[in-house]
This record gives C-alpha cells, sequence and structure tokens, in this order.
C-alpha cells in the first residue's frame, strides 16, 4: 500500500481543493460523468492516453472523496456505472468557469504550452 512521504496540509481552502481534485484525469472525468458519459469503458474511450488502471484509481479516490458514487448492478456481466454526488455537482460550476478561462486566454497561453 502507497504511504504518503509528506503529511497532507489541509490549513485551508485551496490545499482541501487541491487534495480532492489532484491527479492528471479527475476534472476531465467528473466532466464526462456530468456530461453523461459514466462507464468505465465510456470514460476510457474519451480519454485514450490514460491507462484503465489510472482511471481506475483516479475514480476510485472521488468516490473515496465523496464526489462520486459507484452503482454496481447485480448481474452478468457485471455493470458499473458512476454519478455524481451533491458535494460532486458543485464543482461544475467551477469546472465550468475554469474552461472558460482557458478560452479566454488560448491565443495567449498555446503557444507557450506547445513549446514544452
Amino acid at each position: 500500500m502507497y504511504k504518503r512521504k509528506l503529511p497532507v496540509e489541509l490549513n485551508c481552502g485551496l490545499h482541501i481543493f487541491m487534495e480532492v481534485l489532484n491527479g492528471k484525469w479527475k476534472i476531465n472525468l467528473i466532466w464526462c460523468i456530468y456530461s453523461g458519459i459514466d462507464r468505465p469503458g465510456e470514460l476510457q474511450r474519451m480519454m485514450p492516453k490514460a491507462s484503465r488502471r489510472l482511471l481506475d484509481t483516479q475514480l476510485k479516490q472521488l468516490v473515496d472523496h465523496g464526489i462520486l458514487t459507484k452503482i454496481i448492478f447485480d448481474q452478468r456481466p457485471p455493470k458499473v456505472q458512476y454519478e455524481l454526488t451533491a458535494l460532486g455537482e458543485t464543482l461544475i460550476p467551477i469546472i465550468a468557469s475554469t474552461a472558460r478561462w482557458g478560452e479566454a486566454h488560448r491565443e495567449q497561453l498555446e503557444p507557450l504550452l506547445s513549446i514544452v
């Protein structure tokens, strides 16, 4: 089991926010689920550069933090769906606002980011 080398700092709201959403694909996962893409295979197809294992790990973390709920259907083959909790829904305006900021500054930032 992974054990953190540095303790989690939760002394301000920004640290809490970053701790919950720290992960390359978490914001994309939340947005996809909000948009109606709720099955693990569909999520994988939307993010082909992410490994299935990494997506599963980040989905589990979002469930553990109360952002998502995981629904397991009792059938063969097994079926799993994810949905946003009420807490997860509160992130949607923040993500939408962040996306608008990115679009508003695309011309300035895109050339700088493609250098790296």
